[in-house]
């Protein structure tokens, strides 16, 4: 079976909690590991998308319109619909570990370096189409 699901990869949640959001792939481990027997990978994917901001908001509804909320999780292949879609991931490896999402504090820190770093990949205009809410 050709490996498809690699580091960078934008892929689409169908089960569990956060269905229907948009991921990126941060470390697959397409053989498992002692913990998870099955073929997963960690992603880090946006819970909720930025709002739409117009000249008639303030600064102040500005900031707040384009606050980004992320998650960190493992989740298994089964529950990934990969899209053609990649997205830059170095700046997450280091914040992103296996180690950090077992830990919950650790967890959190992990949670704010991502939502830092996808707020000003959202501020810099990269990758609008990753920062839109998904409508089917």
């Amino acid at each position: 079976m050709a490996k498809f699901i690699k580091s960078g990869k934008v892929a689409i949640v169908t089960r569990g909690r956060f269905a229907g959001k948009k991921v990126v792939v941060v470390k697959p481990h397409d053989d498992g590991t002692k913990s998870h027997a099955f073929a997963h990978a960690i992603v880090v994917g946006i819970e909720t998308a930025p709002l739409k901001v117009t000249k008639a908001h303030s600064e102040k509804q500005i900031a707040k319109r384009t606050k980004v909320k992320a998650f960190v999780k493992l989740v298994n292949y089964n529950h990934l619909m990969p899209t053609r879609y990649s997205l830059d991931v170095e700046s997450f490896k280091t914040a992103v570990t296996p180690e950090s999402l077992v830990e919950p504090s650790q967890k959190q820190e992990a949670k704010k370096v991502v939502k830092k770093i996808l707020e000003e990949k959202h501020q810099a205009g990269k990758n609008k189409w990753f920062f839109s809410k998904l409508r089917f």
